[in-house]
């Protein structure tokens, strides 16, 4: 038996550390840690409630519109308000385009690199790279002259041993199978997004006077006026603005990411397979189509042990937290989010160390259950729940990808399948953007100029007591936010995030968490280089950061690779 740990594993933003557990070449066991403690949910107690959303997008740097959204709908909850039509379509434009931009950003820049070997593009033929991508799509850059300009480019970094975001990674494994030629297609485009992100997210500087951290949020609605007349306002000229970035977004999406994605799925079926986990998934569904926000375009629900002929729905009444395996205070009892605490209560090693008694307590996340049953959240949660729905935008994605793959849809309980989900969800969210904006214009040019709604503003009128939640299906999954208020001021305050969810530790029966058991099976060629791990991790698409540790049965160190 080896262990092996990886501490931290993701590209981006946070802590999160796999232990594993491997025999005759897989994963036999896992354990997910997060090693570091926040607790903002402390910071926003006594504080105003119209507040919240200012400091709960704080919460991550990534997800950026987030945590302001579920936490204006938790208060809007709980006061009893109704949005207004506009607002609702305004929101709608600013989180759609955080998904588009968001799974983009991770195809490329945080999964890619699992799937695709950089340094193999300097033996490719960029003829063969042109030919390549031309039978895939008609993206004018590519050409022949375009792929030997890239492959130029990464020649440089290599002989001057500085890869950039492409250092220190395990170039060469075994497990990578693309030819060298898609190799450096995906260099290439993995690149044109960098560029690609950065202007079809100016959406949120037009609707949110920022990025990240859009300031126009409000309790009510949105904060932006709506004037035809003011250049200070929401017009015409900019609503054509944003139509025109919202023309790009879907072109690359269409044009580079989905057959891009399809390529590259291609060579691995075998990953169909592995990494399906605990089989039950949860959404809270999004996208308001009408002022309150009541129906949605895509669809709540919950489906169980991946029985997709019943949809179940979400109550959130039914989720309770366990800590008896987080550094958290608590009696064993799981908690409802109006009802749960965030007192710290570290009695881990202390760093730095090479293994955590995963015996005790071994994480700062805490296990959130559903009806006592563990969930797993994400693309994959919301595309599966669509199309047992009978979502029609959904049905059509969905058979042309496993048309395409020649797969059927057992494969989406994979990590595959949710890589695949992820590429799903952003193509349908970049078509139905133009919809949500065509309907604020047309609103608009009915004279609807109305944003927010002033009504129960003044805490004079609210309730001595109050609680309300919010939802928000942000790209990482089914986001909750829970609010208590007493006498105007926070009582209590409690976020379960997508990324509890999928990262939680063992509960107090010992079930597993949607990491843990995804890991469960996952094939291993060198327990030096786990990149199989990293597949089925980085598919979750968790928001930490990443730097790799790997050792020997006896907790010795072997190897030290840091990923940019």
């Amino acid at each position: 038996m080896a262990k092996i740990v990886i501490d931290p594993i993701t590209r981006i933003e946070g802590h999160l550390r796999i232990q594993a557990e491997v025999n005759d070449g897989r994963v036999t066991d896992a354990w997910s840690s997060s090693t570091m403690f926040r607790g903002i949910e402390k910071i926003l107690q006594g504080r105003d409630p119209r507040d919240a959303w200012y400091f709960t997008q704080r919460f991550c740097g990534v997800c950026t519109t987030v945590h302001s959204i579920a936490s204006i709908r938790a208060v809007e909850n709980a006061l009893d308000i109704t949005v207004p039509y506009n607002a609702e379509m305004i929101r709608n434009l600013i989180i759609g385009i955080q998904v588009v931009q968001d799974h983009v950003i991770h195809f490329y820049h945080l999964h890619a690199l699992d799937w695709v070997d950089i340094t193999s593009g300097l033996k490719a033929d960029p003829v063969k790279s042109a030919a390549l991508a031309a039978s895939l799509s008609d993206w004018p850059l590519n050409s022949p002259t375009y792929f030997k300009g890239v492959q130029e480019k990464l020649s440089t970094f290599v002989n001057k041993g500085r890869l950039g975001p492409f250092a220190n990674a395990y170039w060469g494994h075994p497990a990578y199978k693309l030819p060298p030629e898609a190799n450096l297609m995906a260099t290439a485009h993995y690149l044109e997004a960098l560029d690609w992100q950065r202007e079809v997210i100016k959406i949120h500087a037009i609707l949110g006077s920022k990025n990240p951290h859009p300031q126009t949020f409000v309790v009510g609605g949105m904060a932006i006026p709506i004037d035809p007349a003011s250049q200070n306002a929401l017009n015409a000229e900019k609503l054509a603005e944003i139509g025109e970035l919202l023309k790009k977004a879907r072109r690359f999406v269409e044009q580079v990411y989905i057959p891009d994605l399809l390529a590259v799925a291609s060579y691995y079926k075998e990953w169909a397979g592995i990494g399906a986990g605990i089989g039950n998934y949860m959404t809270y569904g999004e996208y308001p189509r009408e002022a309150g926000g009541k129906k949605l375009w895509l669809p709540p629900g919950i489906i169980l042990n991946r029985d997709l002929s019943r949809v179940c729905p979400v109550d959130h009444r039914k989720v309770a937290e366990y800590v008896d395996n987080s550094w958290y205070e608590g009696d064993g009892k799981p908690l409802h989010p109006w009802e749960g605490s965030t007192e710290a209560h570290y009695t881990g090693p202390a760093p730095p160390y090479d293994m955590i008694d995963t015996n005790a307590k071994y994480s700062w996340v805490k296990s959130p259950r559903y009806e006592e049953k563990a969930m797993e959240v994400g693309p994959l949660a919301k595309i599966l729940v669509a199309y047992a729905s009978g979502h029609a935008p959904t049905r059509g994605a969905v058979d042309m990808v496993l048309k395409q793959l020649g797969v059927g849809p057992e494969a989406l309980f994979s990590t595959l399948g949710r890589t695949a989900a992820r590429g799903i969800e952003t193509l349908l969210v970049a078509r139905e953007l133009p919809v949500w904006l065509g309907n604020l214009t047309a609103s608009i040019g009915g004279g609807d100029y109305t944003a927010h709604n002033n009504e129960r503003w003044d805490p004079a009128d609210w309730p001595a007591e109050a609680s309300g939640y919010g939802f928000h299906d942000a790209p990482r999954g089914a986001l909750g936010h829970w609010i208590r208020i007493k006498e105007g001021k926070i009582l209590n305050y409690q976020a379960v995030v997508p990324s509890t969810w999928n990262a939680s530790p063992r509960d107090a029966r010992g079930e597993r968490g949607a990491y843990e058991a995804a890991l469960v099976g996952t094939p291993i060629a060198d327990p030096n280089k786990p990149l199989e791990i990293l597949r089925t991790i980085h598919s979750f698409d968790p928001c930490l950061a990443c730097a790799v540790h790997v050792t020997d049965p006896e907790g010795n160190e072997l190897i030290n690779v840091k990923v940019s």
